[in-house]
């Protein structure tokens, strides 16, 4: 009689991985046990098909040692590798799918990547982001931003920007060069939900590879470099906030973009200006935003 063939799930001890969730105490949360349960499961399922050995493991419990070691208040390098291998694109298509009740789509989200800060000043409608020396292209950015279903535009609405320097740097990256806040800031949208600033045209440029996610992009044979973009965070207390970028439609990474965060609709287009007395190109965003829920129950905490 044939033997049934040898598969992973055969081949190990099968009621090794039910035993480890099983230790789980009976004070874990609801939500910390599922998460955690279905980690361990995909973690042991990963190691026995993959059938990891001992030097393969010890190296990426120095992989990870090494992602700790190397962040800082302004390096966060785990959250790089999230977005490396895709993570943080796919846990905010996950967000944003549960955000859209109906038909109509409202502005599309992307990741927030590392380089956010909550101390970007508030600045007049109109004014430029642009502190220090740059040799980019200075651009006016305008739009409105508005309710998806009434389509009226929305006052009050918090439009926060913050973009990397002609050389391809953030303020905190480069300080040198650029003074705390340089090409950050936000804008309050007026009575009719519209807001104007002075921007840079975006550049292109590389993920720092000096660290484990230059290690794993250079294990996966791929490039580190990221199109050229413009990072936005808009919010309303009403509203749903939507965090996102935007990028210019002939940049030549937006097939190949090393965290995965292009979007067709996220794509834009800078036109020519002339007549201004600071910016050469113009860009248009209009920016359409989700009602909050009127009983927002508190989501889940593990």
């Amino acid at each position: 009689m044939a033997q049934p063939p040898v598969t992973a799930s055969t081949k190990f001890d099968p009621n090794f991985t039910q035993n480890v969730i099983n230790a789980i105490g009976p004070k874990t949360s609801p939500r910390a046990r599922e998460v955690l349960s279905s980690l361990i499961k995909h973690i042991h399922d990963f190691t026995r098909e993959t059938e990891l050995s001992v030097d393969e493991w010890m190296m990426g419990v120095q992989f990870l040692n090494q992602v700790g070691q190397i962040s800082d208040s302004k390096r966060n390098e785990g959250q790089r590798i999230s977005d490396v291998i895709g993570l943080e694109s796919l846990v905010d298509e996950i967000a944003h799918k549960h955000m859209v009740e109906s038909d109509e789509i409202p502005t599309s989200s992307s990741i927030l990547g590392p380089f956010w800060s909550p101390n970007a000043p508030f600045r007049e409608l109109g004014a430029s982001i642009i502190q220090d020396p740059h040799k980019g292209q200075v651009a006016l950015m305008h739009g409105r931003v508005t309710d998806l279903y009434t389509k009226k535009g929305i006052p009050g609405a918090i439009v926060d920007i913050w973009q990397a320097s002609s050389n391809g740097k953030y303020d905190f990256q480069d300080p040198d060069n650029q003074s705390d806040n340089n090409l950050r800031g936000k804008f309050k949208t007026d009575k009719d939900g519209n807001y104007e600033l002075i921007c840079l045209r975006p550049t292109p440029y590389s993920l720092p590879t000096d660290g484990p996610a230059g290690t794993l992009l250079n294990l996966l044979d791929r490039h580190p470099m990221r199109p050229a973009h413009i990072h936005l965070m808009i919010s309303q207390d009403d509203y749903k906030p939507v965090v996102n970028q935007i990028f210019p439609r002939e940049d030549p990474y937006l097939t190949t973009d090393s965290v995965f965060a292009v979007k067709d609709d996220l794509i834009v287009d800078f036109k020519p200006l002339t007549g201004h007395k600071e910016a050469t190109l113009d860009l248009l965003y209009n920016i359409v935003l989700v009602p909050a829920p009127k009983d927002k129950t508190p989501t889940s905490h593990l």
